[in-house]
């Protein structure tokens, strides 16, 4: 049974000062607007919708909390850099995001989704360097590798590999498909060694990342 297999949802949160005190640990899992951050939790969980997805770029609105047991949560978190978004709640959002990842203490690592075609844009480094002060792991899910041939794929990859050695050394990469659940396994190795899910944890993740 996966880690994601129990997946439920749990709460809404649009304020800071609403953050369930549930006294376990957190992943969060962020990503610009249509990048395939709500596939991607699906895919995990393999439920077709406990994230909601959509057409329209920018409908998550909260950070919105799913429980996988044993105090252990994912957080989706609001996209980032679609531009019809009201400024007065881009603004409410980049506050919200901003202070949630740089202060909440429970949250263990941060998923970034990254759209495979077009990895590592400016507002995705915003997203690295926002984060990178905390010390705290970052693992990249490079999604939609199926809309790539697997040479391309693999060469983005690599690219995106030594981008982040010389620039986010606390980072891991590896390719990602909700469509063909290409790399379902990995992504679950990686989170559960920052939840500490079990006693295996650790040793799957070292055989199972691409750091």
């Amino acid at each position: 049974m996966g880690l994601f297999s129990l997946a439920t949802f749990y709460t809404t949160v649009n304020h800071i000062k609403d953050l369930p005190m549930h006294g376990g640990k957190e992943v969060a899992f962020v990503g610009r607007s249509n990048a395939g951050k709500s596939s991607a939790i699906n895919t995990l969980a393999n439920h077709v919708r406990l994230a909601y997805t959509s057409k329209t770029p920018g409908r998550t609105q909260h950070l919105n909390y799913f429980s996988l047991g044993n105090d252990s949560y994912i957080v989706d978190l609001p996209g980032y850099g679609y531009a019809k978004v009201p400024p007065e709640a881009k603004r409410h959002w980049e506050a919200l995001l901003s202070t949630y990842l740089q202060k909440r203490e429970e949250l263990s690592g941060l998923i970034v989704i990254m759209d495979v075609r077009r990895p590592l844009l400016e507002l995705d480094e915003t997203m690295l360097d926002w984060f990178a002060t905390t010390g705290k792991p970052i693992h990249i899910l490079l999604t939609k590798s199926d809309k790539l041939s697997r040479q391309q794929s693999t060469a983005t990859l690599m690219k995106v590999k030594v981008y982040l050695a010389e620039n986010y050394p606390q980072c891991s990469v590896q390719l990602f498909s909700s469509l063909k659940k290409q790399g379902v396994e990995q992504a679950e190795a990686v989170i559960a060694g920052w939840l500490k899910a079990d006693d295996n944890s650790e040793q799957v993740t070292e055989e199972g990342v691409i750091d």
